[in-house]
């Protein structure tokens, strides 16, 4: 199967359904919108717009090793 994601209006929501409604479950699925996504997806653009805007900090390679090793040593003992 493959799977799309649609944005449409509300006012349409029922017309979508009524037309889908016609597949069977083995042709068409309906699958909600995951909460994470949306989550995800506004603080990835947030992320975007920093980059773009020249706000975003950056680190190096070697500062995000260290970072990395300092919170894994934190949670080992």
């Amino acid at each position: 199967m493959e799977t799309i994601r649609l944005e449409f209006q509300p006012n349409i929501k029922a017309k979508i359904l009524e037309l889908l409604s016609s597949f069977s479950s083995d042709e068409l699925k309906i699958i909600k919108e995951d909460e994470n996504f949306l989550k995800n997806k506004g603080m990835i653009q947030n992320e975007l717009e920093k980059i773009k805007d020249g706000t975003a900090e950056f680190c190096t390679f070697e500062e995000l090793d260290s970072y990395l090793d300092e919170v894994i040593s934190e949670y080992e003992n």
